[in-house]
């Protein structure tokens, strides 16, 4: 055991390192190179975490405890550009590396727990949850052309202005980081795959919606990201108190609501860009 404690710690930091170099390299590329970056760490990161928990000897699928760290890493990975190169940028990769570390950790112990996952552990995967939410939506906002609106774009002539496929883009992108990241908790919470799907696929469809409202009503910088991710957890306190509800028609109602909700939005942010 001591032994494997060991290698497990040892290969953790390597992830670690290697995932905080790689965002390091994603800080010096053009801003719209991002999302190609973005999009290859997750899988960096999920190869990586598989070897690195393949020598755990765990029934639970190493792939899921790899999801918050594989978000939060690409979602930096794209608001590292947010941060001036400098004693800033240092410190924002320092943080990064202490929180990565920590949350591959997490996943570690719940992986090695023989009677499975405590309600501690759940309050604390839910707390990494939401914190990877905010930098994964910051980070869509600032790789998206106009997905982070400036104060003063109000008074600017044409400042601030976003394509309806810039739109879509950025609802499309927040709603995926969500549905991960949904999938990550709902995990925790059901045993079978589709109730794990059904409960992140309405996650995703919140964010998207919640996405479009928000910019349509042009939230100025980090705003929009941390609203975004207010009604994320909001929709997780209220959505994941009573697991037994999805089989509910309560719950085939909310479903049809949302996509009512989503037409409006769709509708409204049309209407804004024409």
């Amino acid at each position: 055991m001591q032994v494997a404690e060991l290698t497990s710690s040892a290969g953790r930091r390597e992830l670690v390192l290697v995932a905080t170099l790689l965002v390091a390299l994603a800080a010096v590329i053009d801003p719209a190179d991002a999302f190609i970056v973005a999009g290859l760490l997750p899988v960096v990161i999920v190869l990586g975490g598989v070897g690195l928990l393949s020598g755990l000897e765990s029934p639970a699928r190493p792939y899921t405890s790899l999801l918050l760290p594989a978000v939060l890493t690409s979602g930096a990975a794209a608001a590292v550009h947010l941060v001036p190169v400098g004693l800033w940028l240092l410190v924002g990769l320092l943080g990064l590396a202490v929180v990565l570390d920590q949350m591959l950790a997490l996943e570690i112990g719940i992986l090695a727990q023989p009677k499975g996952v405590s309600d501690g552990d759940r309050a604390r995967v839910l707390g990494a949850a939401v914190g990877t939410a905010f930098v994964a939506f910051t980070g869509v906002a600032a790789v998206v052309p106009g997905g982070m609106p400036e104060p003063t774009a109000a008074v600017t002539a044409g400042a601030g202005a976003m394509t309806q496929g810039g739109i879509v883009v950025l609802a499309v992108a927040d709603a995926i980081a969500a549905l991960v990241i949904g999938w990550r908790i709902s995990s925790l919470r059901f045993g079978q795959p589709l109730e794990v799907a059904r409960s992140a696929m309405t996650y995703a469809l919140v964010i998207a919606i919640a996405a479009g409202l928000i910019r349509a009503i042009d939230l100025p910088r980090l705003v929009g990201p941390a609203v975004l991710t207010l009604v994320f957890y909001l929709w997780d306190a209220q959505h994941g108190s009573a697991p037994a509800r999805r089989q509910e028609r309560r719950f085939l109602i909310e479903m049809v609501l949302l996509a009512v909700l989503a037409v409006v939005v769709v509708a409204w942010n049309t209407r804004i860009s024409g």
